[in-house]
């Protein structure tokens, strides 16, 4: 049998920076879960087109919200030429409802633990309309193509996950929805063999906190010392600053760089988002002592909370230039179905629209307290312009000189993509702002 499995884009005439994609790893996870007599190819749409005539049996299309709406459009196209679709991925866990108007089935949640059952159904011609196994077994090795990944990257990073689950109950986030507040952990075995059997030494971690659990973190950054890797990483400042030797555990294991989710500067913010780091000196004093290991730090920054007036915006920019942060994500709070933010926000009649294309991280949907959403979109646009100026960059510069390498090539592909950004609200614009007049 021939198995499609599909990552959609979320516009197909538009692609993202390759500089910038974070590497996929559910779509081979999928691959590694198929029994080896059936034959399975992965198309990553950002990397290449799809052939909707394409010879094949049964196809999965894995999606979050942003590109729900083309991979709804991919399914009627299939569907419409006598194929079997399958819907997976964040935006079908939340709303499988939704996602089985378009597909013969849905697979909720976590694809370990169903995904073998549902080939063997529909072998059997007994496909269900949805699967759903809340807790899989994650000790079973699933082996992985890792030569596919590396062929489709720029930088060559491959992908791993050591956890599963968030114990925190952000407003705005959905991953307890896909994976539960209870943390779970694929063995240290089984990530060092992924490591060894990719054949490569760059690696991004896709776990939303590498560091959640400190003690198996210790012993991972333990057992991935001696291979000498250097990899990227999420963590939490307050839990890496409060445990020093778990700090050093992870730059002597090769961490380069580690994202941070520090969402805000506003100390009123801060607080209401219950963060273990409330006051800007105690952020400061961290990220400094971040840096004096040697770990690059990129920050994810959100605009649009109602207690951010327009001075957040260069509040923001001037923080992060001032403790000379190597580079940032600037987001708009972006309200996920299955979120408080969502419920709350759509209760008080502030969305403008529910076209889950502009839910993004990119894109205003609903209406702020203390400016208008198309104040927020420029203010939002306008601070990612200021911070990835050349005069910033090389402001900067003395704070990340420890790796300078990386420190540019990653300012280089922002700056490039602060102009790409710029061309999308044009062509937005009319869309969500103008005939709303907003």
């Amino acid at each position: 049998m021939k198995i499609l499995l599909i990552s959609p884009t979320i516009d197909s005439n538009k692609r993202t920076n390759k500089g910038l994609m974070i590497p996929q790893l559910a779509l081979y996870i999928l691959q590694g879960l198929t029994p080896s007599e059936h034959e399975v190819r992965i198309i990553e749409e950002e990397t290449e087109d799809i052939d909707l005539d394409q010879e094949c049996d049964l196809i999965g299309i894995s999606c979050m919200t942003a590109n729900a709406p083309r991979a709804y459009e991919l399914c009627e196209e299939f569907r419409k030429r006598g194929k079997t679709v399958i819907l997976g991925g964040v935006h079908p866990t939340i709303l499988p409802d939704e996602a089985l108007k378009y597909a013969d089935s849905v697979v909720v949640g976590e694809a370990e633990g169903v995904w073998k059952t549902l080939v063997t159904d529909f072998q059997n011609g007994d496909l269900k309309r949805r699967y759903h196994n809340p807790t899989p077994d994650l000790d079973v090795y699933v082996p992985k193509d890792f030569s596919r990944i590396i062929k489709k990257r720029l930088f060559q990073l491959v992908p791993i996950m050591t956890t599963r689950g968030c114990p925190y109950n952000c407003d705005f986030c959905c991953v307890t929805n896909l994976f539960g507040k209870k943390m779970r952990h694929i063995s240290i075995e089984n990530v060092v063999r992924d490591i060894k059997e990719s054949g490569v030494k760059n690696f991004m971690f896709l776990d939303d906190n590498i560091i959640g659990h400190p003690a198996y973190a210790k012993e991972l950054f333990k057992a991935i010392k001696p291979l000498k890797i250097k990899w990227v990483g999420q963590a939490s400042v307050s839990l890496l600053v409060k445990d020093d030797e778990l700090m050093q555990l992870a730059a002597d294991s090769g961490c380069q760089a580690l994202f941070f989710g520090i969402e805000s500067v506003s100390e009123k913010q801060l607080e209401s988002m219950h963060k273990a780091i409330k006051e800007i000196e105690h952020l400061e004093a961290a990220l400094k002592k971040i840096k004096k290991m040697g770990i690059l730090i990129h920050a994810s920054m959100v605009f649009g909370f109602d207690s951010d007036t327009k001075e957040i915006f260069d509040e923001t920019v001037q923080f992060l230039i001032k403790n000379k942060v190597s580079t940032v994500s600037f987001n708009v709070l972006t309200p996920y179905p299955g979120t408080k933010t969502y419920d709350d926000l759509k209760k008080a009649n502030r969305l403008i629209t529910t076209d889950w294309r502009y839910y993004d991280h990119n894109t205003v949907v609903f209406k702020p307290t203390n400016m208008t959403p198309y104040e927020l979109q420029m203010g939002k646009i306008n601070a990612r312009k200021k911070f990835y100026r050349k005069s910033s960059v090389l402001k900067r510069l003395s704070g990340n000189l420890y790796n300078p390498i990386i420190y540019f090539a990653t300012n280089y592909g922002h700056m490039k993509q602060v102009k790409v950004e710029a061309e999308r609200m044009e062509r937005i614009k009319k869309d969500i702002f103008e005939e709303l007049a907003l």
